[in-house]
């Protein structure tokens, strides 16, 4: 894409401006660190157009304090760019999958779900971040046929970016923007724990 321009035109009808405001369907996926950073970039770059943004976090703990959190929050409650409202769901689950609850979590989750699908259709949102929701597909608490079907048919202009490890191929297939975070060297694998600022 040289300077920003498509190498491919399709013969769609649509105009260079309508082809241009289409809504996407973004998913960051892989197991490499940054997925959720890449989102919230995004978020920000939502802000500030001056969208309202709705982050949907699936298994971070409402008792984690993310650092990405605190300055959307800010910047949504001070009265320039976009608003912003944070949702979380489950108890702090992960990749790594702690023990006791399931049904409890799968519950929220589909909770969770629920309340996204009645914001879809209200266009609550322009721009919608589901954090580690690749998760709740994966264990078979959300249905994916059903989340790529709600997500082809939302109206208007409402972008979404789904972030987590094992993206169904289903879901990479309807996503419009995909990235697989790959990692190649981590501190972790040298033994160092994560750390402020970093991790979060």
């Amino acid at each position: 894409m040289p300077q920003g321009k498509p190498e491919y035109v399709p013969q769609d009808g649509l105009t260079t401006r309508e082809r241009r405001n289409r809504p996407l369907l973004v998913v960051h996926t892989g197991p490499g660190k940054g997925k959720s950073t890449a989102a919230f970039g995004l978020a920000l770059r939502a802000w500030n157009q001056g969208w309202p943004i709705g982050v949907f976090q699936f298994v971070k703990s409402a008792k984690w304090r993310v650092g990405e959190e605190t300055a959307l929050r800010v910047l949504g409650d001070g009265g320039e760019g976009g608003t912003v409202v944070w949702n979380k769901m489950g108890e702090g689950w992960s990749w790594i999958r702690k023990a006791g609850g399931e049904d409890d979590h799968a519950a929220d989750a589909r909770e969770g779900w629920a309340q996204i699908k009645r914001d879809l259709a209200a266009e609550t949102y322009r721009l919608y971040v589901l954090d580690e929701f690749t998760y709740p597909m994966k264990w078979g608490w959300i249905d994916v046929d059903e989340v790529v079907a709600v997500l082809r048919d939302r109206p208007g202009t409402q972008h979404v970016v789904i972030t987590g490890r094992d993206a169904d191929p289903r879901l990479l297939d309807a996503a419009d923007l995909v990235t697989e975070m790959t990692k190649v060297k981590h501190p972790m694998d040298a033994g160092q724990k994560g750390q402020k600022g970093i991790e979060w």
